[in-house]
């Protein structure tokens, strides 16, 4: 029977779904035609099969040859399925056991000399097979990608002749080896900032409960260099944390490095970003900044400098944790758990509110400044700090004191975090509104206190949950079981950088 089925998978979204390549040879006029939904570089596969095919000294069947891709329904893209279709050839035409393919799904480009190039999205088909318990044969370069899911049989090979020859048993495919996870060096670190004290501790306080935060001030006040220096409090990802991330890296065809082993991204784009580089999209979608950074950070500089249109859509994501891309064709949700980092000037010279008097900006201006963010969006920043500018002498006083070193607080950190798996499973950032009740405790002057203060600064419900969710995480950085006016205190202190700016009014 010149019949042959190769087992492949498809990139949608993150997943892998899985295709089937059928290969039938007939009767006719020598021909080769692909069905099954193709784009088209899966269409212009069969000129790179046929020369792969003949100058690796393979017969190339003169034949009409039928390739069905299925389910048809199913979007097909890419170069992937180049070397499924090249070996479901051989075996319809007898040239391979048709069951040496038993087993096996294959992913690859082909050239024209017949060499197997790396595809996309690797990492989810490898999770995929472990799974099934089936072998993967991917292209070498893929290999250390697919070798991060752990008891998956991953097999790499460079050539198409290296696959034929393991095929008929003549010799055996090399497994793919992981590389060994590079030493994460270099992070910027906390002991390089001088004062701005509140803003270190705001910083310790948002990696402690992955909370959002958004630094104000004056240009040269430090809250690029603070932002910069947040991967280094935070611990690294976790198994299943570190193939989430590794998976969006490899769909969006991404260099995975360092967060293939653990390391958190760290992802900050520049203020003329669309919206579609941010939450992702395409004819066929892909994932965009926010996916990028999920399970890390999205650092946002010069906040009012992005559209608003493009700020707006972030709302959503911060709330559910993902992002649904629709298309006429299909729905993608891509993940989005993220924690928001922005940093912005008070006005558009930005010295508004310094004491050197030099802002000339009108209260219009200012007002239209600080409007480009929505009320919503900075409503969903757990902290608004606002930070003031250096004294000169203390800047350039070498004998000026420095804080703790990023691996000092990074300690406090992994307790305080130890301490919310251990007690709700995720973050205080996640926490529920019915769950705040029980975890913060508080006692009739605390609840009182929080109500007044709501009342005169006029914060929103929303915001009361995020306050409750700042002072939970100072109460686990002190170890404390219960929310004290303390924490309550620091924490609505970390709630009004904003509110004494141009007027806006409580956020």
């Amino acid at each position: 029977m010149s019949l042959a089925v190769v087992h492949a998978r498809a990139m949608l979204g993150i997943g892998a779904p899985a295709v089937t390549v059928e290969v039938h040879l007939s009767g006719g006029l020598p021909s080769l035609n692909i069905v099954g939904l193709p784009e088209a570089a899966v269409r212009e596969s069969k000129d790179r099969v046929r020369s792969a095919l003949i100058n690796s000294g393979f017969d190339y069947p003169q034949r009409r040859i039928t390739i069905n891709l299925a389910p048809a329904d199913l979007p097909k893209e890419g170069g992937r399925y180049d070397l499924a279709i090249a070996l479901g050839i051989l075996a319809a035409s007898k040239q391979l056991p048709p069951q040496s393919l038993v087993g096996w799904e294959v992913l690859g480009e082909l050239t024209l000399a017949g060499e197997i190039r790396p595809v996309r999205g690797v990492l989810p088909a490898a999770m995929v097979c472990r799974d099934l318990s089936r072998a993967l044969l991917v292209p070498r370069l893929n290999g250390a990608e697919a070798a991060l899911v752990q008891g998956c049989d991953v097999r790499v090979a460079d050539h198409l002749l290296q696959v034929c020859s393991a095929l008929r048993g003549d010799s055996t495919l090399e497994s793919a080896v992981a590389v060994p996870p590079p030493a994460v060096t270099g992070l910027p670190d906390l002991i390089e900032v001088k004062g701005q004290y509140q803003a270190r501790r705001a910083l310790e306080v948002a990696a402690a409960g992955s909370h959002n935060l958004l630094f104000s001030g004056p240009p040269g006040s430090g809250k690029s260099m603070l932002a910069a220096r947040l991967p280094g409090l935070l611990p690294v990802l976790g198994e299943q944390e570190r193939l989430e991330v590794a998976a969006v890296y490899s769909v969006a065809g991404c260099a995975i490095d360092t967060v293939g082993h653990g390391s958190r991204p760290f992802r900050n784009p520049h203020h003329t970003a669309s919206a579609v580089a941010l939450v992702g999209g395409g004819s066929q979608p892909r994932p965009g900044e926010i996916s990028l950074a999920h399970q890390g950070v999205l650092f946002l500089d010069e906040l009012p400098e992005f559209p608003r249109a493009v700020l707006d859509v972030l709302r959503e994501p911060l709330e559910t944790g993902e992002i649904l891309i629709s298309r006429a064709a299909s729905q993608m949700l891509f993940p989005a758990r993220f924690q928001l980092l922005a940093a912005m000037n008070p006005c558009p010279c930005g010295y508004f509110g310094d004491p050197s008097g030099r802002c000339r900006c009108t209260p219009d201006q200012i007002q239209r400044y600080q409007g480009r963010i929505s009320g919503p969006l900075l409503d969903r920043f757990d902290m608004q700090l606002n930070v003031k500018a250096l004294d000169p002498a203390q800047l350039l006083d070498p004998a000026s004191g420095r804080g703790e070193a990023s691996g000092v607080v990074a300690q406090r950190v992994a307790a305080a975090m130890s301490l919310q798996q251990a007690r709700q499973g995720r973050p205080n950032r996640d926490l529920g509104a019915a769950e705040l009740d029980q975890v913060c405790g508080l006692a009739p002057p605390q609840r009182d206190l929080l109500v007044n203060a709501a009342t005169k600064l006029g914060l929103s419900a929303r915001a009361c949950h995020r306050i409750l969710r700042v002072a939970r995480t100072l109460a686990d950085l002190a170890a404390e079981e219960r929310v004290g006016e303390a924490q309550l205190l620091e924490a609505l202190s970390f709630r009004q950088g904003l509110l004494r700016q141009g007027g806006s009014g409580a956020r």
